[in-house]
């Protein structure tokens, strides 16, 4: 049965209202059926995109309805307002997102190896689709917002320097305990926001693939009952773990006090980190297999261990080049870059559904 929603009151000042206004405001105290389905399935969602470098997991939420849901719970827990129905809310989207990362991690590792330009294209045109919900968000656009853009653009394009140039002198990918902590604390404070993707942000900070790999392995290690396997991820896991619980109570508190009090250079900002994001996600790379005199992962390559170097299950820490596309991949990767701008752009429409509601 449909819950009961007071219609939304007109934003003060000319604001834009929350992503999801009006969208799930029964009593805070009631927990009802269909509240628990759309926080499993928000965060399931939210779990999947976080994997996916270009998709906010925010979106997911919005477009479920919980956005303004799970900001207040955290908000709630981080001021020690401890509700049941704040915190069943946030228990039920957190659970169910580590489940979704446990079960698809595996499948993004595999794909990014077997089919990195094809699973880089559909990143560009999921990161694309999230343009139009954010540039809805901040409309109309004022002179704070315009300056926001810019500067997001110049930021993220830095970013892209930043990382190519890492990948030149070959640190790209260090997988330091300072680097999973801010690893964590990028992706959680990502996540937060809708189209803003925590996963292009390990992305671009070069600790997208350690970590998924681990929690991937780790998963695989759990089900293989191999203690020994699964303590050994803990050195990924934990600094990780812990970033992510500094984004969330610290971090996103934050930015949630800059989109009350600056909303529009915020909004401004986002949209323009969104817009200049794929420049980062340039798809046709592809890794190369060491040769003998090189040395790999901290080892010299020999002609005994080259063969071992070269399997697949390597090719995640291979150094990467240009290569120049067929025709059929210049199309296929089109493609892919208009799917996953219409499978964002599907999500937000649930959510413009949902707001009319």
């Amino acid at each position: 049965m449909t819950e009961p929603h007071a219609p939304p009151s007109p934003p003060p000042n000319g604001q834009n209202p929350s992503p999801d206004a009006g969208s799930d405001a029964p009593d805070p105290g009631r927990l009802t059926p269909g509240l628990i389905a759309r926080c499993a399935v928000g965060g399931a969602f939210m779990g999947l995109a976080n994997l996916v470098p270009g998709i906010s997991g925010g979106t997911m939420l919005v477009a479920v309805g919980i956005y303004r849901r799970f900001i207040e719970a955290i908000s709630d827990l981080t001021r020690l307002r401890l509700r049941p129905t704040t915190i069943a809310v946030l228990a039920i989207i957190v659970c169910s997102a580590l489940v979704a990362i446990g079960a698809g991690s595996g499948i993004i590792a595999a794909s990014l190896v077997s089919f990195r330009w094809g699973m880089f294209s559909l990143f560009i045109g999921l990161t694309l689709g999230g343009a139009p919900i954010l540039a809805r968000m901040t409309r109309p656009f004022n002179p704070g917002a315009w300056i926001g853009l810019a500067c997001g653009a110049l930021v993220m394009l830095g970013l892209v320097v930043l990382q190519t140039a890492g990948a030149e002198r070959g640190d790209a990918g260090s997988t330091s305990t300072l680097m999973l902590a801010l690893g964590g604390v990028a992706g959680a404070s990502a996540m937060i926001l809708p189209g803003v993707s925590g996963a292009y942000l390990l992305l671009l900070l070069g600790q997208y693939e350690p970590i998924v790999n681990s929690i991937k392995d780790a998963v695989d290690a759990a089900r293989a009952a191999d203690v020994g396997a699964a303590l050994a991820q803990l050195r990924i896991l934990v600094p990780v773990g812990v970033g992510v619980l500094v984004g969330v109570v610290g971090v996103a508190n934050i930015l949630r006090y800059v989109l009350r009090h600056y909303e529009k250079p915020t909004l401004g900002l986002l949209l323009g980190l969104l817009l200049a994001a794929p420049a980062g996600l340039y798809p046709f790379r592809e890794g190369v297999p060491p040769t003998v005199g090189e040395v790999f992962k901290g080892e010299p390559v020999t002609e005994a261990n080259a063969a071992e170097f070269a399997e697949p299950s390597n090719a995640k820490d291979w150094e990467e080049r240009l290569f120049t596309p067929t025709i059929g991949q210049v199309a296929g990767s089109l493609g892919l870059v208009g799917l996953g701008f219409i499978v964002t752009m599907g999500v937000a429409r649930l959510g413009r559904e949902k707001d009319t509601n």
